[in-house]
């Protein structure tokens, strides 16, 4: 009777749980999810072992039928240093490098930000993270500007306007492209590891002093040992960034053909490679997830390194001394490196007849508002290009489309995450929606190119289409919009909507009256920063925009390839000032500022 009475009661409560609105939401989720998520990872997986079409005579079999041919060629043939093993090594130096120059500035800045009376800290602590907000291959458009040369790319930057010829190897290649990545990071480093400083307890210091260390002693066997999980979590977090991106090496390598993973990957894409391209995804893909894995361990471990007590004193700020005109000398000269240089040099750049010549006669804004230019199809500056307006408006409003949706559904995630009966749905809701995570922005483009390249069922063929980058965009900024979700319900209480059900609400009006009003923040955050994010994307639609859906970072991409130097800095100067402006917004909207740190 007992036994009868208990599976009668486990049988309610699971018909209870299945009718739960959070429980049928789950469900339709993961099953949207994972068509935009789970399927182009899995078809990506599976382009590397079959038969792409037009490879049937390579292989020996029927499109579409199991083959080894494409792991042989990259890992096993007498092209595979060509197309695998120079660019990975290539890619995994430049990353190693970079990060090392990001931590050997970042990490001291962040301890003057943070520790130190370092005059106009607030105002530097701001300044510094704005190479953060801006796309990484800006950096190279300027230095390009500066250091290219007519031996390679047939067209003279300043300094060879100036009479100076840069070597080929300052101008492109390796050594340009570990600055830029090291100078892009930094303020990343920053943003780490200033809370991480912040909260180094007083008092552990204050010990060391009385025993007799001196400051480098204090800061060797105390603080970096402190701050280690921190430092840990943003190398990793880097080497996963570095080995996807693909503007810098784009355009400062291949001039002297300097391949990495990402431009490789591209050229597979754009040669008809697809079997190949597949395998070289794959590999960015298990790189990214060895990244997070060893993130994960590490943060696990980070316990070992917390401080015993939960109320440590307030960490005091330490006087530079003598040390206060050099280390200001220092900040400022890492501001005028990472932000005035790079944007005024795009911004005189596109004011220039001649580059490198600095008289009045030599500026102009034909560039910018002129007509007639002798620059075969883009006659027009980039103000009065009817193309300038057609990709500026591709851009706000696709990216715009997908923000919202990211946001809107990252707080219907977060709600089934938290609200949901059945804790296993919001467990395989959450893993599906931080896969993308896992991928490299241009394994993750290839992944949907290899599954909506052609129809597939009642879905017909996507690519050249809007929906394609608009759907790819959602999927892409859905680990951070659902994480803001699952953050933000979690903070949220259940008695509002529970007492709006005992009136008779129904779901609908509950979610549209009691929740969302009081998650306004949080999904003007889950939505702002995934539309910053996406206005200076390149890695995630370089591949899938197409002429009649180029955006205004492919659009400056094209002007690249033709040479029209300064138009394409004309653009990048307008994705960087949407960039900063949207930033800017956000922040005064969500009262937040990006120079108090992202945490460790």
């Amino acid at each position: 009777m007992e036994r009868s009475t208990r599976r009668s009661g486990s049988r309610y409560r699971a018909r209870l749980a299945a009718r739960h609105p959070a429980t049928v939401l789950g469900v339709l989720l993961i099953a949207v999810f994972g068509y935009l998520i789970v399927a182009p990872v899995v078809s990506l997986l599976m382009s590397a072992f079959q038969v792409a079409f037009g490879d049937e005579a390579r292989t020996g079999a029927s499109a579409g039928e199991p083959t080894a041919y494409y792991i042989r060629r990259v890992f096993a043939s007498p092209v595979s240093s060509i197309i695998f093993y120079e660019p990975l090594r290539n890619t995994v130096l430049i990353a190693l490098a970079s990060i090392a120059i990001a931590l050997v500035i970042g990490v001291p800045a962040a301890w003057l930000l943070a520790r130190s009376d370092l005059p106009a800290r607030r105002w530097f602590a701001t300044a510094l993270v704005v190479p953060y907000m801006l796309p990484s291959w800006t950096f190279s458009l300027a230095w390009l500007t500066i250091f290219k040369n007519r031996s390679v790319a047939g067209q003279r930057g300043w300094l060879e306007g100036l009479g100076v010829a840069p070597p080929d190897w300052l101008a492109y290649g390796p050594i340009p492209i570990t600055i830029i990545f090291g100078l892009h990071f930094v303020p990343f480093v920053i943003l780490l590891v200033t809370n991480a400083i912040r909260n180094v307890p007083a008092e552990l210091e204050d010990s060391a002093r009385m025993l007799g260390a001196r400051a480098g002693a204090r800061g060797w066997r105390i603080t970096l040992p402190l701050l280690r999980p921190a430092i840990l979590s943003a190398t990793i977090l880097m080497f996963a960034k570095a080995i996807g991106e693909f503007g810098v090496a784009y355009v400062l390598g291949l001039p002297v053909d300097f391949p990495v993973l990402a431009t490789t990957l591209y050229q597979a894409i754009s040669t008809q490679q697809s079997g190949v391209a597949g395998v070289i995804a794959v590999v960015l893909v298990a790189l990214g997830a060895i990244s997070l894995w060893i993130d994960v361990r590490f943060l696990r471990e980070a316990g070992r390194f917390a401080t015993v007590s939960g109320k440590s004193g307030a960490a005091r700020i330490g006087r530079l001394g003598r040390a206060r005109v050099p280390a200001l000398a220092a900040v400022s000269c890492l501001f005028a490196v990472s932000v005035i240089a790079p944007l005024g040099t795009l911004v005189l750049s596109t004011v220039m007849r001649v580059p490198g010549r600095f008289s009045l006669d030599n500026f102009t804004l034909d560039f910018w508002i002129g007509t007639d230019l002798p620059t075969v199809g883009f006659r027009s500056g980039v103000l009065l290009s009817a193309e300038t307006w057609s990709a500026a408006w591709n851009t706000v409003w696709m990216v715009g489309v997908a923000a919202i949706c990211s946001g809107a559904l990252g707080m219907i995630v977060g709600y089934v995450v938290v609200r949901a009966p059945v804790r296993r749905i919001g467990t395989v809701l959450r893993a599906i929606t931080f896969t993308p995570y896992l991928v490299p922005g241009m394994a993750f483009a290839v992944a949907y190119l290899a599954l909506f390249a052609v129809p597939r069922g009642p879905i017909p063929a996507l690519y050249g289409t809007a929906t394609i980058l608009v759907l790819i965009m959602i999927a892409d900024e859905m680990p951070f919009a659902s994480r803001a979700g699952v953050s933000a319900m979690m903070q949220l209480g259940s008695d509002g909507e529970e007492a709006a059900q005992l009136l008779g609400a129904r779901w609908r009006q509950r979610m549209r009256r009691v929740v969302m009003p009081l998650q306004r923040s949080a999904l003007a955050s889950a939505t702002l920063l995934p539309f910053i994010s996406g206005v200076q994307g390149l890695s995630l639609v370089i591949v899938l925009a197409t002429p009649g859906t180029q955006l205004l970072t492919t659009l400056s991409m094209r002007l690249i390839d033709f040479g029209y130097t300064h138009a394409a800095n004309a653009i990048v100067v307008i994705i960087c000032a949407i960039a900063l402006i949207g930033t800017w917004a956000a922040q005064k909207l969500l009262r937040t500022n990006l120079s108090d740190g992202l945490g460790a």
